[in-house]
């Protein structure tokens, strides 16, 4: 496989840049089942779109790539409506961070696998908010989801549980990304 920009890849890019916003809006969606599912966006990120991002990432061994996810997922918040400020920023950072990361470890394994990690935060305007912002996430809990939503999750987000579901969404990220190329061991060959 041609590890470099070509039509070919670019024509994959696309595709993965389409499925990563998808996923990622199912990441979002899940925190309608229960609060929890909001506090753990984190990690449900790590586990769906960690296997996403790293086959994007290896295909197209250059730059680019992580910009070319960013653009799927800018894309659907202009959709939606929903390109804001909360969401979109969090988004440029972890973009720039990954294309930085895989170009400092020229495009490697590793490089990747910790670009995989930070794109897998893509959902982190919303979910961060808990933290960060509780009194509006409150509101908006309140006001579009059912009676108790919002009184449950505030209880179920207590500041202790974002450093561990922080740091469990990496650690699933990486072990998805791991297992994932261990499987397909011919992936960037």
């Amino acid at each position: 496989m041609n590890n470099k920009w070509n039509r070919n890849n670019a024509l994959w890019m696309l595709l993965y840049a389409v499925l990563y916003a998808i996923v990622t809006a199912v990441v979002c969606v899940t925190g309608s089942i229960h609060p929890i599912f909001f506090v753990c966006y984190q990690i449900t990120a790590g586990l769906l779109l960690s296997p996403i991002i790293i086959r994007a990432l290896r295909r197209v061994q250059a730059p680019g790539a992580a910009v070319c996810l960013f653009l799927g997922m800018l894309l659907l918040l202009l959709i939606i409506r929903d390109a804001v400020m909360w969401h979109v920023v969090p988004l440029i950072v972890i973009t720039v961070l990954a294309e930085i990361v895989r170009a400092m470890a020229k495009y490697s394994r590793a490089g990747d696998t910790t670009a995989t990690v930070l794109m897998s935060f893509s959902s982190f305007g919303y979910y961060g908010q808990i933290w960060f912002n509780r009194a509006y996430t409150y509101e908006c809990a309140v006001e579009e989801m059912p009676a108790g939503y919002g009184d449950t999750l505030m209880s179920v987000s207590p500041a202790w549980a974002f450093p561990v579901v922080v740091i469990v969404g990496i650690i699933v990220s990486v072990l998805i990304t791991k297992a994932y190329m261990k499987k397909h061991t011919g992936i960037d060959k």
